[in-house]
């Protein structure tokens, strides 16, 4: 089977991991619990910053968010190994810029995900992932983005959706915890 996974929200805590760094740089100590309250992708209006401000001070921060002590959610790069040991492909479609492909991927082995380069993708839109996730023909497909899940739901693909405060208005199937993989594709067969 072919299985796809976006990384940022899905695999590992991106959002919250900048939440903690925004609230140390800005020397806020803005409560946790708005964070997962929150219905939308942006994290900003928490600190009480505009849209470009929140533009600039994501971009300006990105070295920090993605390559420092960013937690994969428990049981993600556990369970990716089982995947592919049990002799299941595995591929990775994020929207990270292409500047930040490499090293995205240097950081995924680092901390445990199998990867392959010939089964990254990375540096592009919401509309280009649809369409590669579609090239490539997936049985299985995993993301936390309502505007890349509702793209695909209707195709012959079993979508899941990572459980996030902003997508729990989606009617697909949910992932809560990685450790319930296996028990939510058994269910699915």
């Amino acid at each position: 089977m072919k299985f796809g996974f976006d990384i940022d929200d899905t695999l590992i805590n991106l959002r919250e991991h900048a939440f903690h760094l925004y609230n140390r740089k800005l020397n806020r100590d803005v409560d946790i619990s708005l964070f997962h309250e929150l219905d939308k992708v942006e994290i900003h209006e928490l600190f009480g910053m505009t849209a470009e401000e929140g533009g600039k001070m994501w971009s300006g921060s990105l070295e920090e968010i993605y390559y420092t002590n960013c937690p994969p959610y428990p049981e993600a790069a556990e369970t990716l190994q089982r995947l592919e040991k049990e002799g299941h492909e595995i591929y990775y479609i994020t929207a990270r810029p292409k500047e930040h492909g490499k090293r995205t991927m240097e950081w995924m082995i680092q901390n445990g995900f199998p990867v392959r380069e010939d089964r990254f993708f990375y540096g592009m839109n919401d509309e280009d992932k649809v369409h590669i996730i579609k090239e490539l023909e997936l049985d299985y497909y995993f993301d936390d983005k309502p505007a890349v899940l509702e793209t695909l739901s209707g195709r012959p693909l079993n979508v899941f959706v990572k459980n996030q405060s902003y997508n729990r208005h989606l009617n697909i199937p949910r992932i809560n915890d990685w450790s319930e993989l296996f028990d939510l594709l058994t269910e699915e067969k």
